[in-house]
C-alpha cells in the first residue's frame, strides 16, 4: 500500500517549486490517510471551501481530489450536498468482505507456488511491525499493516490487477471497520499471520486456502453491522495533524 504516504501540510499547499500535478498529488495522499487511518469518520462532510483554505488551493483542485477519491469509492459526491466520507451500508460492507474472501482464496495456489524465502520475510517483517504497532497500543498502524499484509501477500501471486483490486477493498475494509466495529478487536490478530506464513513456506496449498476463508470470516464478526450516525468532527484540525506527520513505510 504505497498509497500510505502522508505529505507534510507545506508540501499539500500551493508554491512556485510544486507544480499543479504535484500539488493535486500531495493533498490526495494527506485526504487518503485521513480517511484509511479512520482519522476522519465515515460520514464527515468534505466541504470544498474549507478544504482549499487548509490546503491553499482553489476548489477546482479540491473537487478534481474529491472526484479520485469517489472513483475508489472512499468519498461520496451527492449532487447539492457536497462530498462527505464514504460510509458502507451494511449490505456493502457484506460484499467487500465476501470480494475478499473470492480474491484472496482463489490467489492462493499462485502465492503458494511464487513463495520465495525472500518473499515470505518481506511478510516476516510485516508482522514484526504489527507486533510492535499492537504492543504500544497504536491500533491505526496495527490495522494499516494488517492490510498491507494481505496485500504484500497478494503481491506474491504475481498479478497485478488483483493487487490494485485488494488494496482498494482494503482501504474500504477499514471504513467498514470505523464504521461498525472495534478497530482494536476487527484488526487482524497477527499471530495468525505467523501461522499462515508458516502453511505456505510449506507449500499447502489447501491449509493456506482455507486458513485465509477462516480468517476473513473471523475479522467480519468483529463488526456489529449496525448503521449509526457519525459524530460531528473538526475537518481542518485533524488533517493538519495528518498532514504533519512522516510515514513510517511506504
Amino acid at each position: 500500500m504505497g498509497k500510505r504516504a502522508s505529505a507534510e501540510l507545506g508540501s499539500a499547499r500551493a508554491d512556485e517549486g510544486l507544480g499543479g500535478n504535484g500539488r493535486d498529488e500531495a493533498i490526495y495522499r494527506n485526504l487518503f490517510v485521513a480517511i484509511v487511518e479512520n482519522h476522519l469518520a465515515p460520514g464527515t462532510k468534505l466541504p470544498e471551501d474549507t478544504l482549499a483554505e487548509t490546503y491553499g488551493v482553489s476548489r477546482t483542485s479540491i473537487r478534481k481530489v474529491l472526484q479520485r477519491l469517489a472513483h475508489e469509492r472512499l468519498v461520496d459526491v451527492r449532487l447539492n450536498r457536497g462530498a462527505s466520507v464514504a460510509q458502507p451500508s451494511v449490505g456493502e460492507a457484506r460484499d467487500i468482505f465476501s470480494a475478499r474472501r473470492i480474491i484472496e482464496c482463489g490467489a492462493i495456489p499462485q502465492v503458494v507456488a511464487k513463495a520465495t524465502p525472500t518473499a515470505l520475510e518481506t511478510l516476516r517483517d510485516l508482522v514484526r511491525r504489527e507486533h510492535a504497532a499492537q504492543d504500544r497500543g497504536d491500533w491505526r498502524e496495527s490495522i494499516y499493516l494488517s492490510g498491507a499484509f494481505h496485500v504484500e501477500l497478494m503481491r506474491l501471486s504475481g498479478n497485478e490487477t488483483l493487487t490494485d483490486f485488494l488494496t482498494q477493498l482494503v482501504s474500504r475494509s477499514s471504513l467498514v471497520i470505523a464504521t461498525y466495529g472495534s478497530p482494536q478487536t476487527a484488526s487482524c490478530r497477527h499471530s495468525e499471520h505467523d501461522d499462515v506464513i508458516e502453511i505456505i513456506a510449506g507449500g499447502d496449498v489447501d491449509g493456506a486456502t482455507r486458513w485465509m476463508d477462516r480468517h476473513l470470516r473471523d475479522v467480519e464478526r468483529t463488526v456489529v453491522l449496525v448503521e449509526e450516525e457519525p459524530a460531528p468532527s473538526d475537518l481542518k484540525k485533524i488533517l493538519e495533524e495528518v498532514a504533519q506527520r512522516r510515514p513510517k513505510l511506504r
